[in-house]
C-alpha cells in the first residue's frame, strides 16, 4: 500500500499533527515543553522554516509551519528524531514516542482565507480540548502561539511569523491595537465554534480549493509518479551544508585542499563543523568525513573541548 503522500515545495504551508505512541503523553511537564520548543527552534535555523502557528497538547502537537525551501521530510525527520531522542534521554526511556508517520495537510497560502482557518483551527485547539474554563481567556493556555500574537514583536521568537494569519484576519498592522483586535475576533470565533467547520482540516490532504487541487495534482503528476511518496524540490540539505562550507573556505582564503592537509583537530575545522550542526540536519558521520575530521567520537571531543572554552 501507498505510503502518505508528501509534496514538497519551495514556500508551501503544511497543517501538521502527530500524536504519541498508543496516544500516551509526548510531554510529562513544563521542562519537556520547554525541550520541545527549543528543539522546534533548532529545526527552525537548520531548515529556515516559518512557524505560523502552533500548539503543544499532552499527548499531541500542531504546527502551521511554511518552508521557503523544499524540506518539508528531511526537517521533521530531524525534529522529531531529535525531540525522541531528548525526551527518551531525559526520562530514561527507550523506544518510539510518536504514533507512526506525522498527518500533514497542505494549505492554500494564497491569502484566501484557508490560512486564516488552519490558524484558527490550531489556536482554538485548547478551547476545543476543553482546558479552559469558562470564565479563562484564550490567552491563558501558555502552550500555544496564540499568547505570542498578542506580545509586541520583539518579545517573539525569530521563527514565529504572525503577519500573514492576521493579514487575513483584515489586520493590517502589527500593532497594539491590531493585537486587540485579533484577541477579540478569536474570543468571539471561540463561543462561535462549529465542528463542521474543521472537518477539510481532519480529513484529506489538502487545504483549498478546487483550483489549488489541481495544482498540486499537476505538481504531483510533474515530479512525483504514480506511487512517489514524496517530492523533493529545491536545494537540499546536503547542497545547503556544501554551500556553507564554500563560504567558509572563502571567507580564510583557503582552498578544498586545506581541509585535507591541516590537522584533523584543526579549530576552523571544528567551527566549521559546530556551524553545521547548527545549520543544517547533516550527520556527525557526514561532517567528520566531508571536513576531513576522523572518526565521529574525535570530532565530539573536539567540538565538546571548544564549546567549554567559548563559555568560560
Amino acid at each position: 500500500m501507498a505510503r502518505q503522500l508528501r509534496i514538497e515545495y519551495e514556500g508551501a504551508i503544511y497543517h501538521l499533527m502527530n500524536r504519541g505512541d498508543r496516544r500516551e503523553p509526548i510531554v510529562k511537564g513544563d521542562k519537556d515543553r520547554h525541550l520541545f520548543l527549543e528543539t522546534l527552534e533548532e529545526a527552525c535555523e537548520k531548515t529556515d522554516w516559518q512557524i505560523h502557528a502552533y500548539c503543544l497538547m499532552r499527548n499531541h502537537f500542531h504546527l502551521l509551519v511554511e518552508t521557503p525551501r523544499a524540506n518539508l521530510v528531511e526537517g521533521m525527520r530531524w525534529f522529531m528524531g531529535t525531540y525522541t531522542a531528548r525526551f527518551n534521554r531525559r526520562h530514561r526511556y527507550v523506544g518510539h514516542l510518536f504514533s507512526g508517520r506525522y498527518k500533514s495537510l497542505i494549505v492554500d497560502g494564497s491569502n484566501s482565507g484557508y490560512l486564516r482557518l488552519a490558524g484558527d483551527y490550531v489556536h482554538l485547539n485548547p478551547a476545543r480540548a476543553k482546558l479552559l474554563k469558562r470564565e479563562q481567556a484564550l490567552r491563558d493556555f501558555r502552550w500555544s502561539s496564540y499568547p505570542t500574537y498578542l506580545e509586541e514583536p520583539a518579545k517573539r521568537p525569530k521563527w514565529l511569523r504572525v503577519d500573514r494569519v492576521l493579514g487575513e484576519h483584515g489586520i493590517g498592522k502589527d500593532s497594539a491595537a491590531g493585537r486587540r483586535e485579533f484577541e477579540r475576533r478569536m474570543e468571539a470565533r471561540r463561543w462561535e465554534d462549529d465542528p463542521q467547520t474543521w472537518k477539510s482540516l481532519q480529513r484529506g490532504w489538502y487545504l483549498g480549493d478546487n483550483e489549488f487541487r489541481q495544482e498540486l495534482l499537476e505538481l504531483v503528476h510533474q515530479r512525483a509518479g504514480e506511487y512517489h511518496a514524496g517530492v523533493e524540490i529545491g536545494e537540499s540539505m546536503e547542497q545547503k551544508a556544501e554551500r556553507l562550507i564554500a563560504q567558509e573556505l572563502r571567507k580564510r582564503s583557503w582552498k578544498e585542499a586545506d581541509l585535507q592537509n591541516r590537522p584533523k583537530g584543526d579549530p576552523v575545522k571544528i567551527q566549521l563543523a559546530q556551524l553545521l550542526r547548527k545549520q543544517t540536519t547533516m550527520t556527525m558521520k557526514w561532517i567528520a568525513k566531508r571536513l576531513c575530521i576522523g572518526t565521529v567520537g574525535h570530532l565530539s571531543n573536539r567540538m565538546y573541548v571548544l564549546s567549554k572554552r567559548n563559555n568560560k
